[in-house]
C-alpha cells in the first residue's frame, strides 16, 4: 500500500463500479426528466428508458468483459512469471488465457529455451560436478568419522568448516555455525593473538585455554598457498587432567599415612628389640611397646587395603571399562570361539553394561571350555538380566550348579594370551565382579553368574544420525569482511536469520505472550537445514484453548519451560551479526521486545510480507500460505502453525524472492530496505 491508497486492481474495480453506478444513476434521472417532459408510451417509453440506460450498461459490460478476458489473465501471467524466476522448474496453473491465449506457445517456447539452456549448462559443468561431488563425499566421510574436533575459519576468522566431533565439543553453544565469527565460539584473547602470529608455512603452534569449565588444547596451524585460512584441532583436556590428579591426590593421602605408620612400627620393633637385649625389662614398657606395635601394624594393614582399593577403582573407571552392547559381546564370542564346537545362545532382553571387551572375550571363551569338559555339553543358553545397580552375565546349561571351591581353581587360572597373563580373578576384580554358580528354578538347569558393571541405559543402541547436512562452505572465504558497510553488502552476501514466534493469542498489547521461538541461517544464499533454534518459552499464563486448537501448543508442553527473559538473550546470541527475516515481522518483534523481555533487537528486519506486497502491488493475498503456494513452496506435514516450520517456510521464500529483486537491480541490502518501506503504511505499524 502507497499512502494509505488500495492497491492497483482494487482501485480500477471501484473505478468501475463508481463510473458504471454515476452513468446508470444518471441515465435514469435523464430519463425521468424525458420521460415527464415529452410522456412517449409504448414502443417509443421503452426505446427513451433503453437509451439513457446504454452508456451505463455498456461501461459496466465492457469493464465486466476487460476484468475477465485481460485483466484477470494479466494477473495469472505475473504469478506465473514470478513463479518461473523463482524456479524455472515450477508447476504451470495458469497457461495464458483470455485475450492472451495467443501468448501460449511463445511463452512455452521461452520457458523450454531457457530450461533448455539450463541443461546444456549443467551438461557442460557435469564432469567437473562429478569431480567434485567425489571430493566432497570424501571430505565428509573422513570429516565424520574423526573424534579429533576440527575447526577452519578464514583470515576474517568466519568458520568454514567443522565436523560432527566439534558439534558434540560445543553442543548447544549458539557460537558454533556456518559464517559464525571463532571470537563468538573462542572468545579468548590468548587465542586472538596466537592465530594473529601463525607463520605461513604451516608449522604448528599449541595453546592450553579456558571454555567454560573446560580446558581445551589447541593446535593452530595456517593452510599453506591460502588466503589466511587456519585450521584447528581441539582435544578436551579436562577430562583426562581430573582424572591423573584425582588419582595423584589419592595416591599422594595413601602414601603420608603407610609412611607415618611403616616409621612408627619400625621404631616400636626397634626400641622392643633394645629392651629384650637389657639386663633389666621394664614390664610395663614392654607391654606398651608390643601394643604400640599392634596398633600400628593394624593401620598399616588398613591402609594397605584402602591402596588396594584406590587401584582397584583406577582399573574400573580407566578407559578400558568401557560402555558395552551385550549383543555385540555374544556376537563377537561366538566369532571368537570360530572352529570351537563350543556354541552360545543369546536369551532374554539385551542390556548394557560396562566392561574391558578383549579381556572379557578371552576369560568367556577359557571359561566355556572349562564348562564344556567338566558338563560334557557344548551347546550354551547366555542371558544379561538387570540388578538394582548391577547387570548379571550368565553361562547357562543342562546339568547341576558348580562347587565353589572348582570355581575357585577356575579363577586360578592364568589367560596367557593376554599382556601379564592375568588370573581370571584378577580380571573379575577389574570389573569389581565375583563369580558363583546356582540352580535355576526348573531344577533341570544350573547357571554361572558373573555381576557385571550396569550403565543407566538399557534400550537398543540407537541408530547412527546421518551426517550433519552442513558442516563446511568455503564460499565463506570470499565473502565481503563482516565489518565492511552494513548497508552496501549485497543481498547474496548477507547473513540472514530468519524467525517466526508462536503466542498465546494475537492480543500482545493486552497481554499475549510468546510461547515457542524458532529460527533458522541463510549463509551464503543458501538456507542451512541444521543449524536452528527451536525453545519452548513459559508464557507465565494459561494457553486459550482457542490458540492450542491453530499452534498445537499446551500448557504441558511449556511447563518447565525457561521465561521469556532467559530464552531472549540466547536468541540474540544465536543471531549474531546476522540480518533478521520474518512474516509480518511487526507482529513478531512486538511479541518478543515486550516490556522486561531482557534483550532488544535493534539489527536491520527484514519483511517478506512487505517485499512482496511491494513487488507484486496489484496481486491479491500476501498472507504466508498464498505466497508458499504461488512460489510452490511446501510445508512438511505438521510443521505449519510452528515456530520452526514458519520460519524455515519463510527463508525459503525469501530466496524466491531473491532473484526478482535482483531482475529490478536491487542487489543490497539499502536497496531493499527502501522498497520494503514503500509497502509499509500506518495500518501494518497497529497490526
Amino acid at each position: 500500500m502507497k499512502g494509505g491508497k488500495l492497491p492497483k486492481r482494487q482501485r480500477l474495480i471501484g473505478l468501475w463500479l463508481l463510473l458504471s453506478g454515476i452513468s446508470l444513476l444518471g441515465g435514469a434521472i435523464f430519463a425521468a426528466w424525458l420521460d415527464s417532459l415529452f410522456q412517449p408510451e409504448g414502443l417509443a417509453r421503452l426505446v427513451l428508458w433503453l437509451g439513457c440506460f446504454s452508456g451505463g450498461g455498456t461501461i459496466f459490460l465492457v469493464g465486466l468483459l476487460l476484468e475477465r478476458m485481460l485483466f484477470t489473465p494479466l494477473r495469472h501471467l505475473q504469478v506465473q512469471l514470478a513463479r518461473l524466476v523463482a524456479n524455472p522448474d515450477a508447476r504451470e496453473d495458469y497457461p495464458p488465457e483470455g485475450w492472451l491465449r495467443g501468448l501460449g506457445p511463445d511463452l512455452m517456447r521461452v520457458r523450454e529455451a531457457w530450461r533448455s539452456d539450463r541443461t546444456r549448462l549443467a551438461t557442460a559443468h557435469a564432469e567437473g560436478a562429478r569431480s567434485a561431488a567425489r571430493i566432497r563425499q570424501e571430505l565428509e566421510t573422513l570429516l565424520q568419522v574423526l573424534d579429533t574436533p576440527l575447526l577452519l575459519c578464514d583470515h576474517h576468522r568466519r568458520l568454514l568448516l567443522f565436523n560432527q566431533a566439534a558439534e558434540a565439543l560445543f553442543a548447544g553453544h549458539p557460537g558454533l555455525g556456518l559464517g559464525k565469527r571463532l571470537d563468538a565460539l573462542l572468545p579468548v584473547s590468548s587465542l586472538q593473538d596466537s592465530l594473529a602470529q601463525l607463520p605461513d608455512d604451516g608449522s604448528p603452534r599449541e595453546l592450553l585455554m579456558p571454555c567454560s569449565e573446560r580446558w581445551l588444547h589447541v593446535a593452530m596451524r595456517r593452510v599453506p598457498q591460502s588466503n589466511g585460512e587456519t585450521l584447528l584441532t581441539l582435544t578436551d583436556a579436562t577430562a583426562a587432567w581430573t582424572s591423573e590428579m584425582g588419582v595423584r591426590a589419592g595416591l599422594a593421602e595413601h602414601m603420608a599415612p603407610l609412611r607415618r605408620h611403616g616409621a612408627s612400627l619400625a621404631s616400636a620393633a626397634e626400641a622392643l628389640s633394645s629392651v629384650r637385649h637389657a639386663r633389666h625389662i621394664d614390664e610395663t614398657l614392654r607391654q606398651r611397646l608390643e601394643a604400640v606395635i599392634e596398633e600400628e601394624s593394624l593401620a598399616l594393614g588398613q591402609e594397605i587395603e584402602n591402596l588396594g582399593r584406590l587401584i582397584d577403582d583406577m582399573q574400573q573407571q580407566g578407559e578400558r571399562l568401557v560402555p558395552l552392547w551385550s549383543n555385540d559381546l555374544w556376537q563377537s564370542l561366538n566369532e571368537r570361539l570360530g572352529d570351537n564346537p563350543i556354541e552360545v545362545l543369546p536369551i532374554g532382553m539385551p542390556a548394557w553394561f560396562k566392561g574391558d571387551a578383549p579381556a572379557l572375550l578371552v576369560m568367556l571363551e577359557s571359561l566355556l571350555e572349562r564348562l564344556s569338559e567338566h558338563t560334557g555339553t557344548t551347546d550354551f543358553e547366555a542371558e544379561m538380566l538387570l540388578g538394582n545397580r548391577r547387570v548379571y552375565l550368565d553361562l547357562i546349561w543342562p546339568g547341576r550348579p558348580l562347587s565353589q571351591r572348582e570355581l575357585s581353581v577356575w579363577c586360578s587360572q592364568r589367560l596367557e594370551t593376554l599382556p601379564l597373563s592375568p588370573r581370571v580373578g584378577d580380571l573379575l576384580r577389574q570389573h569389581a565382579s565375583d563369580a558363583w554358580s546356582l540352580a535355576d528354578p526348573d531344577g533341570k538347569h544350573a547357571r554361572l553368574r558373573l555381576p557385571l558393571p550396569a550403565m543407566e541405559r538399557v534400550g537398543a543402541p540407537p541408530s547412527q544420525l546421518p551426517p550433519r547436512p552442513e558442516f563446511h562452505d568455503f564460499g565463506i572465504a570470499d565473502l565481503p569482511p563482516p565489518d565492511a558497510e552494513l548497508a552496501r553488502r549485497t543481498l547474496r552476501t548477507l547473513e540472514i536469520v530468519a524467525f517466526d514466534t508462536e503466542t498465546t493469542g494475537l492480543e500482545l498489547r493486552r497481554g499475549d505472550t510468546v510461547i515457542s521461538i524458532g529460527a533458522c541461517r541463510i549463509v551464503n544464499a543458501r538456507l542451512l537445514a541444521s543449524d536452528i533454534f527451536d525453545v519452548r518459552v513459559d508464557p507465565g499464563k494459561p494457553i486459550p484453548p482457542a490458540s492450542t486448537a491453530i499452534h498445537g501448543i499446551t500448557d504441558d508442553d511449556v511447563a518447565g519451560a525457561p521465561p521469556l527473559p532467559v530464552v531472549l538473550p540466547r536468541f540474540r546470541d544465536y543471531i549474531g551479526d546476522a540480518v533478521i527475516l520474518a512474516h509480518n515481522a511487526a507482529f513478531d518483534l512486538l511479541a518478543l521486545q515486550s516490556p522486561g523481555s531482557g534483550a532488544a533487537l535493534e539489527m536491520p528486519v527484514l519483511d517478506t510480507l512487505l517485499l512482496s506486497r511491494a513487488l507484486d502491488e496489484s496481486l491479491d493475498g500476501h498472507d504466508l500460505d498464498t505466497l508458499a503456494e504461488r512460489y510452490d513452496l511446501s510445508f512438511p506435514p505438521g510443521t505449519r502453525h510452528t515456530a520452526l516450520g514458519d520460519a524455515r517456510v519463510t527463508a525459503e521464500l525469501w530466496l524466491a524472492l531473491l532473484p526478482r529483486l535482483e531482475a529490478r537491480g536491487i542487489d543490497t541490502l539499502e536497496q531493499v530496505l527502501a522498497l520494503q518501506a514503500t509497502a509499509f503504511d500506518k495500518e501494518d505499524a497497529c497490526t
